[in-house]
């Protein structure tokens, strides 16, 4: 039973860990890491400097420590002044605690400079890190992003990209509706022709009336160019008749009976003797029918 639960865990932490390394972005990993190392440096300072400040105030109390021991030894001077011994012994004995506690402090003060110096030269070192690490994490960041866009671009190129893709597939899928379509409009269009369909509006026609419709066009336009042919052949012997029935020239032309015939005019006149100008002959009213 504990077998079984061991691989089902196994399985549980290999899928888990394949799901948060497909969706780990390197650059926002690099840049949580260079952020967790300010953190850190911030706190190597913030600690340079309360080790400064505990460093100082050590300085200060042995300054006034020293304040002190060199008051209690004016003190102890002026009191063998003035005879009282008893009075110089007891200002030389708090003198001597107050050395004791100055040593002390210079030892506490000896301790702190030393962890001071150390922390600060921690802390240099790790912004030097620091900042090592942000030049290498821009570089990687931008040499991840450049091969993103290559990647993307020779995917989009080669038509295996999701995007691409999806619209290779679109126009796979309209390409065979067209093809279904073409195919079924002419499988219809075949059947239409051999009369295995009716088409309800009548527009549509077998082979059999196609040819019988053809066979009567070119029988209408073999008699019709037969006709034509006839009149052609006509014209000439038609026109033979009217050419003899006109009159020739210089005679007058024959007149139904009862109608009226104007004399023919004259081309040429001459002026009387002693005349200069020519003079237009009287003009005659044409009259039509005369009953």
């Amino acid at each position: 039973m504990s077998g079984i639960f061991q691989r089902i865990s196994l399985i549980f932490r290999a899928k888990t860990d394949k799901a948060l390394d497909k969706m780990e972005d390197p650059r926002q990993t690099l840049d949580y890491s260079y952020q967790r190392q300010l953190e850190l440096l911030q706190k190597v300072r913030r600690g340079v400097a309360d080790v400064a400040t505990s460093r100082k105030r050590v300085e200060l109390q042995a300054n006034g420590l020293n304040t002190q021991a060199d008051k209690l030894t004016a003190q102890a001077q002026k009191a063998l002044e003035v005879g009282r011994e008893d009075l110089a012994r007891e200002a030389l004995t708090r003198r001597s605690g107050l050395q004791q506690q100055l040593t002390d402090l210079q030892a506490q003060h000896a301790q702190l400079q030393g962890e001071e110096e150390k922390l600060t030269r921690a802390s240099q070192r790790l912004q030097a890190k620091v900042d090592a690490f942000r030049t290498r994490k821009e570089t990687i960041k931008a040499t991840y992003s450049a091969a993103e866009a290559q990647t993307r671009i020779n995917e989009a190129f080669s038509g295996i990209s999701e995007e691409m893709g999806d619209v290779g597939m679109a126009i796979q899928r309209a390409e065979d509706k067209t093809a279904q379509m073409q195919a079924r409009a002419g499988a219809i269009d075949e059947l239409l022709a051999s009369g295995a369909l009716d088409d309800p509006t009548g527009t549509a026609k077998d082979d059999i009336t196609l040819e019988l419709e053809a066979l009567a066009s070119t029988s209408d336009v073999e008699s019709e160019l037969a006709s034509m042919k006839a009149a052609l052949g006509a014209g000439p012997a038609a026109a033979a008749p009217a050419l003899e029935s006109q009159p020739a020239p210089g005679q007058p032309a024959a007149t139904a009976p009862g109608q009226y015939q104007a004399p023919p005019a004259q081309t040429n006149y001459e002026a009387p003797p002693g005349q200069g100008g020519y003079q237009a002959p009287p003009v005659q009213p044409t009259q039509g029918d005369l009953r």
